[in-house]
Parts: C-alpha cells; structure tokens; sequence
C-alpha cells in the first residue's frame, strides 16, 4: 500500500518537522507529512502545489501551475513510517491537499506508527467533504476540520456536505477553522455555526494571508469578531516564523 505526497524539491517528500501553526495545537512540536491531491480548488490556497498540475483548468489567484512529477511523489506507506520515525515524533499532523482522500492507507500508516509510538498524538488536517474511514477515525485524536467558504470560489455542493458537516460537528475530537479573508465572510461563519451547532470553543476563525502583513492587518478585526461572537482565534504562526515556504 503505498500514499502520494508532495514535495519540497523534487524527489524528496514533505515529511518534516515543525512548530504546529494554526488551530487549538499551535506551537506543539508536531511531525508533519504532507499529501498531495484535493478535491476543491481554493482560490487563494498556498499549497496550490499538491493540486493545481499543468493541465487543471480549477482558478487559482496566482495562475500558476506545477509539473507533476517534480511535486508529487509516491511512497510506500512503510517507507513513510520510517521516515517519520526518524524524525522522533511526538505528534503527527498529517496534511494536504485534502489527507482523507487517501484514507485507508493512512489508517495503515498511522497504525504502524502508534504500534511503535503508543503515545503519538495524531491530527489530521481536512476539508470537511470527505468522510474518514472507520479504521482510520478510531486512531486518530484531532480532526481540524476547515470548510471552504463562498470567497474560496469552491461551488458550495461539493465544500459544503450537509451530512458530513452535522457529523464532524457531533464528533468530540474535531475542531472547526474558518478561514477568513474580509469582513464580509464574518455572517457566513455564523451562519453554518448556528445551522450546524458547532460550539464556540470548539470554532476556530483565521485570517487568510501568506505574508505577516497581511495577516496581521486582517487580525484587527479579526479578533474583534471572535471576542463578539465568542468564537476561538488563529494565528498563522509558521508565516510569522518561516514565512510562505514548503517544509515549514
């Protein structure tokens, strides 16, 4: 069984080791394996590598697109293990792309890793429009669960999955992000909150940006907003620290 990765130059996968950035982990020394591949084509994604290959019509705001070969790689899921390993990791935050799109061999790499780390913290990074598979679910311990809101420029039938949405918002170990660009975007927050009764302290909003000055503009009100609505905020803490960069 084998996963497909991204890159960080071509040839050698995103396995790395990091300060988590965002959401209700932000700042554990995480292990982060990054995947290639998604399902949405988020207008702004700063991760447009894992997806947007020459030949994807899907709009991206920087019109860019990536050969292939040089940004995915495929491994077998034991040499994922041990490259993990290697890097002694206490949490794992497996990433994308959209990581759920390869479910099943995840639920195998993260049972050969537990078997030789029993403690290893799990969290997977998700768009919230696919479902986990069971044998996968039962080993991890955090799902951060990101829909896409209108501004993303994804069609709302396939970000928005109505009974995937009431069940992350029934699961205890997931936490929602919203990613956040205007102020306009603030009712669309509040609005799936209130349709899907996801508890505040369990939601997360995070200003969108690539660059520190951005981010902290958009904060501004961005914090005002969480404190009105009592909702949780997020930094992006790696922009600060390593900026826009792959493997950070």
């Amino acid at each position: 069984m084998s996963l497909t990765l991204a890159t960080t130059t071509p040839g050698e996968p995103e396995i790395f080791a990091s300060l988590q950035g965002e959401g209700p982990s932000a700042g554990r020394p995480s292990v982060f394996v990054r995947l290639s591949r998604c399902n949405l084509a988020c207008r702004w994604c700063d991760t447009a590598y894992t997806w947007r290959f020459i030949g994807d019509p899907r709009p991206h705001r920087d019109d860019m697109t990536f050969e292939r070969s040089e940004n995915q790689i495929t491994l077998d899921v034991r040499e994922v293990a041990m490259r993990v390993l290697a890097l002694r990791p206490t949490r794992l935050v497996l990433t994308g792309g959209e990581p759920l799109l390869q479910g099943p061999a995840l639920a195998r790499l993260v049972h050969e890793l537990k078997e030789a780390i029993p403690a290893l913290q799990v969290e997977i990074e998700t768009n919230g429009s696919v479902p986990p598979p069971h044998a996968l679910s039962v080993l991890v311990d955090q799902f951060n669960v990101s829909p896409k809101l209108s501004h993303s420029g994804n069609a709302e039938n396939l970000a928005l999955v109505p009974d995937l949405l009431r069940d992350w918002a029934a699961d205890q170990k997931a936490w929602f992000k919203f990613v956040v660009a205007s102020e306009d975007d603030l009712a669309e927050v509040a609005e799936l909150q209130a349709l899907y009764r996801i508890v505040p302290e369990r939601l997360f909003v995070m200003p969108e940006g690539t660059g520190s000055a951005a981010l902290r503009e958009r904060s501004k009100w961005l914090a005002q907003a969480a404190l009105t609505h009592g909702w949780r905020f997020s930094d992006r803490l790696h922009i600060h620290l390593y900026g826009d960069t792959r493997g950070t």
